[in-house]
């Protein structure tokens, strides 16, 4: 049930912010799966989850890993994506 309040919450709030500030939605949800599948416990502090992602990379799914992968080594998420 909370996964299911947490996914509404993220797709209702997307429009919210600038899309250029979050990322692509396709960014977004690549690692957002992965966030609620492993790092649940540490939503909605996206330092904590991109911590808890980076401890389980070799779980991760393909499209999260390569988000880590980027300049910056960090995801497209947000606290407001998981509020």
């Amino acid at each position: 049930m909370r996964r299911a309040f947490i996914l509404l919450t993220l797709i209702s709030s997307i429009g919210v912010t600038p899309a250029s500030a979050q990322g692509t939605a396709q960014e977004r949800s690549d690692c957002m799966g992965d966030a609620l599948k492993f790092c649940s416990s540490d939503i909605p502090f996206v330092s904590e989850i991109e911590d808890c992602l980076r401890s389980n990379m070799s779980r991760l799914s393909k499209s999260c890993r390569r988000e880590f992968a980027g300049p910056d080594h960090k995801t497209k998420l947000k606290e407001e994506h998981f509020q």
